[in-house]
């Protein structure tokens, strides 16, 4: 068994991981800004202020990377946008400069990445990890995010990045949020409602971390979408159909979505399709491979 230092544990993806994990048999530690209460181990660090604990890293083989300010959390002012890129960028430096460091065991690193890097193109294209980076904002944080990444192959130890899709889970993120209105019989698509979602079940995301500190022949960067993306119509359609609640306003304007939420709002109204055949081709089998599927399991107690 393994034992797994996991930065950001103390969200959404890293307290699901941590659950499996531990299922699993392996020693979990978590690495965050403050101690968590909880059966796990947690060690603090201060980014900003370049403060590691080595003990942290003690016996420890592998690093999983989820550390990163929420992308829709707050909206995207200058002061947010560069809270966003840093996070990642600093936090991935300083575990290099700790790693480099030597005195560990660490044979793995498998950082969090995200489908943003490709940008968005028509509906036309499906991107796959060989396609060249975007030339919007979370295309460029991916792009730096991930050359930061590659850094720590230099010690010789395994990098893994799982490009992380629209995670779907009712703890958070996008479907708490489009679950809402829908529930009080508001729910609509978004924009024209034909950007594409590529979306993944949490468990499935978990599955793929689980998959790459399993599978040492996995290297570089995976896709970590589910086979078959949908639009943000048939997403929102499925979503009402699972709740068995109507549908019965028309589409947001794209121009009401831009006012409330400025440029974050190319996160909902811009969509990418993206493949998932990489990360198949490993012999990975997908729990939920179509969204009615997911849905059903996340929303069979609402």
């Amino acid at each position: 068994m393994s034992k797994i230092l996991i930065t950001g544990g103390s969200g959404l993806i890293g307290r699901r991981l941590s659950e499996l994990l531990l299922e699993r048999g392996h020693h979990v530690s978590h690495l965050g800004r403050s101690h968590q209460q909880g059966d796990i181990k947690s060690f603090v660090w201060n980014v900003d202020q370049r403060l590691f604990p080595r003990e942290a890293l003690e016996g420890v083989d592998t690093v999983i990377h989820l550390a990163g300010a929420g992308i829709a959390d707050k909206p995207w002012s200058d002061d947010r946008k560069r809270e966003i890129l840093e996070s990642r960028t600093n936090s991935t430096r300083l575990l290099y400069d700790e790693l480099k460091k030597g005195s560990n065991s660490v044979k793995s690193f498998i950082s969090a990445s995200a489908i943003g890097y490709y940008g968005f193109e028509d509906n036309e294209v499906i991107f796959s990890e060989e396609d060249v980076p975007g030339k919007d904002f979370m295309a460029y944080v991916t792009q730096r995010w991930e050359k930061e990444v590659d850094t720590i192959e230099s010690l010789q130890i395994r990098v893994v990045k799982v490009r992380t899709g629209i995670v779907l889970t009712t703890e958070g993120g996008a479907l708490k949020e489009i679950m809402r209105p829908v529930k009080f019989y508001v729910g609509a698509p978004l924009g024209n409602g034909e950007q594409y979602v590529s979306w993944i079940h949490l468990d499935d995301l978990c599955g793929i971390f689980i998959k790459a500190l399993d599978d040492n022949t996995m290297r570089g960067p995976y896709n970590g979408v589910a086979p078959n993306p949908v639009t943000n119509r048939t997403l929102t359609k499925a979503i009402a159909k699972s709740l068995n609640k109507p549908l019965i306003l028309p589409p947001v304007p794209a121009f009401v979505l831009k006012l409330l939420l400025g440029e974050m709002a190319d996160l909902i109204l811009q969509g990418n399709r993206v493949s998932a055949e990489k990360i198949l081709s490993t012999g990975y089998t997908f729990k939920f491979l179509q969204v009615n599927e997911a849905l059903d399991d996340l929303l069979k107690s609402e």
